[in-house]
């Protein structure tokens, strides 16, 4: 969704997308991959790193799992929305920004909020457009054309020509989906390199349930 976003608009559509898990990455490397380092910043630091923000400029830059961005990290990510610049770590030079943010997170921020573990500044400078996105199982009509998205970037990807059979989309809709979108991904793609033939069956999503 947040990449459609970015594609059906037209003054960022040609712009960088970049994408950024923050629950995905060490904490002690999150600073790092945001806002970009100067030569010497730290041990290991041994050239220029360009952080996610810069890489984003004229774009837009999609933070998955905002809530648990750290709280010392939080101030500077206020920063650098309300200053539109950024500065790299162990460096001093602002560096105007022209980006769009878009953020997701399954956690309930406003509760993090009031628990102390998210900072209310920030919340109510990133909830200008909050969408609500329910979860997989109860948006049983949208599974086969999510599937079928999957199946032909894994067709593309890989070189294949895999299709869903009628049966193996009904045993994708009846299932639960603890994992939600990610879930389907992963099994759409296993479905692709564990298993010859063009037909992805009911048999072979059975046995990736």
């Amino acid at each position: 969704i947040a990449k459609e976003i970015h594609l059906r608009t037209a003054v960022r559509s040609g712009k960088p997308f970049i994408a950024v898990n923050c629950a995905a990455l060490p904490e002690s490397l999150l600073e790092s991959e945001l806002f970009g380092h100067e030569k010497g910043a730290f041990t290991g630091a041994t050239e220029r790193r360009i952080g996610k923000f810069e890489q984003a400029n004229g774009g837009t830059i999609f933070l998955d799992e905002i809530g648990e961005l750290p709280m010392h990290l939080q101030s500077k990510f206020l920063r650098v929305l309300q200053e539109r610049e950024v500065i790299r770590v162990g460096g001093n030079t602002p560096i105007p920004l022209d980006i769009r943010l878009i953020a997701a997170t399954k956690v309930d921020l406003l509760d993090a909020v009031k628990k102390g573990t998210f900072r209310e500044d920030l919340y109510y400078r990133i909830n200008v457009i909050p969408l609500e996105i329910p979860p997989l199982r109860k948006r049983k009509q949208d599974i086969s054309a999510i599937a079928e998205y999957f199946v032909n970037e894994n067709n593309r990807h890989y070189k294949l020509n895999k299709h869903l059979t009628f049966e193996a989309i009904e045993a994708l809709e009846k299932y639960n989906w603890p994992g939600n979108i990610r879930e389907l991904q992963n099994v759409i793609e296993r479905s692709a390199i564990s298993f010859d033939g063009d037909e992805i069956t009911k048999f072979q999503i059975e046995r990736l349930l």
